[in-house]
């Protein structure tokens, strides 16, 4: 193999945080010019991290960085992307009240006279660039109206139109319905046909078989093994990541549902940019099930979760936990009726980024007698349950003392987790809990997810993921543009149906919802 295939090498590549953390050990990683190469490993494996130092956000403790055969050293993206390296990041980078153009050009704006931004010209290169490379967008549209589909194009177009040859994408599947995914691999395959490389970072497996060319499977810090995609099944590769089998279905009882635990009745929400999201939404969870929504990201998942947990007001509507109005509480007194919160964004509401473990994993519950007495902490008893909490949910990390926010995303959400499960909830809502995390983790959270909705707890289950929520939920709705477009018992979906409802393609009549709905 000559040296100039690879457009990309990383030699030797380590990484120690001045906290002594290892998140590489002499990695070393190389990509083919015009190659799809996966990059998979647990969360915490050090793919980010790789990826951050080739994309100049983090830079290197030792080792090598070569592009085309020249040694480099970035200390910023911008950097990169001058040398060809562009990076699209699992949460969309995009201003919602601009349009499309200007979400383009933002940064490079083209001048009229030198002074006025020429918005037809950024029309006119967004229109350009989309037909070049096969990414059909609308310049015009406000980036707030667009599809999530959508919304990914205009970020690869952002790293194409700044001259990237190569692409890393985190998780880029992450929100996509299976018919938007089908699309992105198609243009994905265009670009690679175009000779354009792409690195290509994700734990859904079945995707990594159908795109990649090659796969190089990170553990603990340091490379496992590249392979050539067609000569490893999913479960070596799981094996490889996790270093031990793992079961990729989850195993779960019939439900036997008992009494309602929520009961939402037309909900009706708008936003600050007075869209109407939530178009009077009504479902009840009854304790011993779980309860799944189903949906293309932004048609009113967030706002509906909000809601519920006391962080935004509905214009209209009811929501009740055991019969108790939730409209209006705030989120402590909601948890004091037992209702536990796993939210989407773990780092800005799930945890205390720069306190300990313990401090996260048990700062529900300091206020109980059987922890403290009087004006003092019973300081056994409090580390006693953060050292079982932290071994009952396998997180990693030197000890209860360690700054949560140092921990990979993987271990920061068992954490989360933890602290959310073993409160007695009555009712879950879980809000995309394995979103970004590897699948050990996932295997975790999804099996402790159906231990307690088979011990009595009501759960609903916010995901994108459709084959996570697909296989969790014994009963499923499906969210499109702020309305329940179907309701489905356990069983009766599959996922090119449920892509069609997700789409707005098919809808149940409001007489079937209601069947569901109140069943």
């Amino acid at each position: 193999m000559l040296k100039e295939e690879f457009v990309v090498e990383m030699k030797g590549i380590t990484k120690i945080y001045p906290n002594g953390i290892a998140a590489n050990r002499e990695v070393d990683f190389s990509v083919k010019a015009g190659e799809i190469h996966a990059l998979i490993g647990e969360n915490g494996a050090g793919k980010s991290t790789l990826m951050k130092i080739l994309f100049g956000l983090e830079q290197p403790t030792e080792g090598e960085v070569l592009v085309k055969g020249e040694s480099v050293s970035f200390s910023s993206p911008t950097e990169a992307i001058a040398k060809g390296i562009g990076m699209v990041h699992q949460h969309f980078m995009l201003v919602p009240s601009l349009t499309v153009a200007e979400n383009m050009v933002l940064g490079m704006e083209p001048r009229k006279s030198g002074l006025f931004i020429d918005y037809k010209k950024a029309v006119a290169l967004t229109r350009e660039y989309a037909e070049r490379y096969n990414l059909h967008v609308e310049p015009t549209a406000r980036v707030v109206d667009i599809t999530t589909g959508m919304k990914q194009k205009v970020e690869i177009l952002k790293a194409l139109i700044r001259g990237a040859r190569v692409l890393i994408l985190d998780e880029p599947t992450a929100v996509l319905t299976t018919q938007e995914t089908v699309t992105l691999f198609q243009e994905l395959k265009n670009l690679k046909d175009q000779g354009f490389t792409i690195i290509f970072i994700s734990h859904k497996l079945n995707e990594v078989k159908s795109l990649t060319d090659r796969i190089t499977i990170m553990r603990a810090g340091k490379s496992v093994g590249v392979f050539d995609t067609d000569a490893i099944t999913e479960k070596e590769i799981s094996r490889r990541m996790v270093g031990r089998d793992v079961i990729l279905q989850v195993e779960k009882d019939q439900a036997q549902p008992d009494r309602v635990v929520l009961q939402v009745d037309d909900l009706r929400y708008v936003n600050e940019w007075d869209k109407e999201v939530l178009k009077g939404v009504s479902f009840t969870v009854r304790a011993g099930e779980i309860v799944g929504i189903a949906g293309v990201e932004g048609n009113g998942q967030r706002e509906l979760v909000d809601i519920l947990f006391g962080l935004r007001l509905p214009q209209q509507g009811r929501v009740e936990v055991n019969g108790v109005d939730l409209i209006g509480q705030p989120p402590a007194a909601i948890r004091k009726l037992g209702v536990s919160y796993v939210p989407e964004d773990r780092m800005t509401f799930g945890i205390a980024a720069t306190a300990s473990i313990e401090e996260n994993v048990i700062s529900d519950r300091y206020s109980k007698r059987r922890f403290n007495w009087g004006p003092l902490f019973r300081m056994k008893e409090l580390h006693k349950e953060s050292d079982t909490l932290i071994r009952d949910y396998a997180v990693l990390s030197k000890s209860r003392k360690q700054e949560v926010g140092m921990l990979s995303g993987g271990n920061i959400q068992k954490v989360v987790v933890a602290r959310e499960f073993s409160s007695d909830p009555i009712l879950i809502i879980a809000d995309q809990p394995t979103r970004g995390i590897d699948v050990g983790a996932t295997e975790l959270i999804r099996k402790k997810i159906v231990e307690l909705s088979r011990a009595g707890a009501a759960v609903l289950l916010v995901s994108a993921d459709l084959n996570e929520v697909m296989e969790l939920s014994d009963s499923l709705i499906v969210l499109y543009e702020g309305q329940i477009a179907g309701c489905f018992d356990d069983g009766l979906w599959d996922d090119e149906m449920m892509g069609e409802y997700m789409l707005g393609i098919r809808t149940q009549s409001e007489e079937e919802i209601g069947r569901a709905v109140y069943a």
